[in-house]
């Protein structure tokens, strides 16, 4: 590939990840490997568990791969997993690692000099078919018969399958290797003091009036409160929308599941009777007014002390955190977690599949760096990377692993096992394991699961959808003029007591003129698109 090229490449913005940040490193070319691939491994292959049809060792000489990825670790390379990794599969992982912080700009640097990791990540879906289409990446769709586990999962597989089409550029060439099933069923939604309210007599709400009635209680008890408070600025109306039924990953864009067309959440009538349902709760004094502007630590303070604030919306870990940081001054402290609160009475749904822009640099190593990715997205890979080796670094008590080693520690979560033995680095956890640390529950976040899951109050998903060049200009020529002005009108609609029926017309014309219709059409265009493909 020409440094040309490569340095054209390094001005494509880099997306985020999930979990944590991004990491980093530079050099792809052929490594030289410490040791030969494992004849145990060939001799009995079951002996790692259950590896999808993928055969252990997956090379036949020494090989050395390059993975550029995020993590504050030093020493990954005399890590745990990095040498089970060379000890089962005969590849040796040379690991370029970078803060969350680092990695965005080091990557800009590694793509400017001409040596690209043989496997890297985080640029969005656009960016990597770009780059493929100029043959610095692998299509993984050219080498399926070798990815039993892969192929199983987003090929065979109906309800995954849709990532070959989604994902794939305008030659239905993929380039990005999917996580699989990270995601857990409910991680954020309405949090509420519950001994407060037990203490007041109320009880947890169940539509819009019984929440509109609870917060009128709280305040009439504590007149100097505001019982809602939030810390989200503009990510509050967001947030909202699922229970208004406008909500989606795609946000502002929505698919209508009764209509069958894609639609602006910005200008729907749902979404007003959202923002009215604010505005009578900013008015009474329910809502914080603070509530566009609050920080984390402002709210944090209204949510833990002095009876400020009682309901808010945030992630499933306050429940715990916020409990263990004002035990000593406050013993009953009791935050759970509340019914949706919206028409719908539904949540979002995450992703079974998330994107990371993972990525096969397309050189000679191509195929052993995709089948060391087919492995770590087998049960036996996945079962390494995100909980260990059983009987040497945990052993399973009542369904969960405990980590002998790690027994002093009031709390094993996935960062206290990324350090100690390099498991759940970022991008190599592709598939993981459901029995890992990352999905024990506490008390109070097993209520939140099985609140939601049992009434199965959860949004229907949107489909994800494939766009030509063109479509991708202009979604972005028009998504940021929208979302500002969005912002700022909803903003000013909830805390302005004039605004109302004539505001919001003037609001749906103003978006027109920003580009709503050119937006939307952009996804019913799609949308025909993926239909066909069907």
């Amino acid at each position: 590939m020409s440094r040309k090229l490569l340095v054209a490449l390094s001005s494509l913005t880099l997306a985020g990840s999930l979990l944590a940040g991004c990491g980093a490193g530079n050099g792809g070319n052929a490594g030289n490997a410490s040791t030969t691939p494992s004849a145990s491994a060939s001799a009995n292959p079951q002996q790692y568990g259950d590896t999808g049809g993928i055969k252990l060792p997956i090379v036949d000489k020494p090989t050395t791969l390059t993975w550029m990825l995020v993590s504050e670790n030093t020493n990954l390379q005399d890590s745990m997993v990095i040498k089970e990794i060379e000890k089962r599969t005969g590849i040796k992982v040379e690991v370029q690692a970078y803060s969350s912080q680092s990695y965005k700009d080091k990557l800009k640097v590694v793509l400017a000099s001409g040596k690209l990791p043989d496997i890297f990540h985080s640029q969005t879906i656009p960016e990597l078919n770009k780059m493929g289409g100029q043959g610095a990446l692998v299509p993984i769709n050219q080498y399926l018969d070798k990815l039993p586990n892969f192929k199983k999962l987003y090929v065979d597989d109906k309800d995954n399958n849709w990532v070959m089409k989604s994902w794939s550029d305008d030659k239905n060439n993929l380039y990005t290797w999917p996580v699989y099933g990270l995601q857990r069923d409910v991680n954020h939604g309405f949090l509420y003091r519950k001994d407060v309210f037990d203490k007041l007599g109320i009880k947890e709400w169940t539509n819009n009036e019984e929440f509109y009635q609870a917060l009128k209680k709280l305040k009439a008890a504590y007149p100097d409160s505001y019982p809602y408070a939030s810390k989200t600025k503009e990510v509050i109306f967001k947030d909202w929308t699922y229970g208004w039924g406008v909500g989606g990953v795609s946000y502002p864009a929505y698919f209508d599941e009764k209509a069958k067309t894609w639609k602006l959440a910005y200008t729907q009538p749902e979404f007003k009777e959202m923002l009215d349902f604010m505005k009578k709760l900013y008015n009474e004094g329910l809502m914080d007014p603070e509530f566009i502007t609050d920080t984390d630590a402002s709210w944090t303070a209204k949510m833990t002390t002095n009876n400020k604030s009682f309901v808010t919306f945030d992630w499933i870990g306050r429940l715990d955190s916020f409990a263990n940081q004002v035990k000593s001054q406050n013993p009953d402290y009791n935050l759970r977690y509340g019914n949706p609160v919206g028409p719908t009475g539904n949540i979002r749904t995450l992703p079974k599949i998330d994107q990371f822009g993972i990525v096969v640099s397309n050189n000679d190593k191509k195929e052993a760096a995709l089948k060391l990715l087919d492995y770590l997205t087998s049960p036996s890979g996945s079962s390494l990377v995100t909980m260990g080796i059983e009987g040497e670094t945990y052993k399973m008590e009542n369904g969960k692993p405990v980590y002998p080693e790690l027994k002093e520690l009031p709390l094993v979560d996935i960062k206290v096992l990324e350090k100690k033995y390099g498991m759940w680095l970022e991008v190599m956890y592709l598939r993981p394991n459901k029995s890992s640390v990352y999905y024990n529950f506490t008390e109070k976040e097993k209520e939140a699961q099985d609140k939601i899951l049992k009434n199965n109050k959860f949004e229907v998903a949107d489909p994800v959808l494939k766009f030509t060049d063109e479509e991708t200009k202009i979604l972005a020529e028009f998504r940021v003029q929208l979302e500002k002005a969005s912002n700022e009108f909803n903003t000013k609609y909830v805390i302005k007591k004039e605004f109302g029926e004539s505001q919001w017309k003037e609001w749906q014309q103003n978006a027109e003129k920003l580009g709503a219709s050119k937006y939307i059409d952009a996804y019913n265009a799609a949308q025909k698109r993926f239909n066909e493909a069907k």
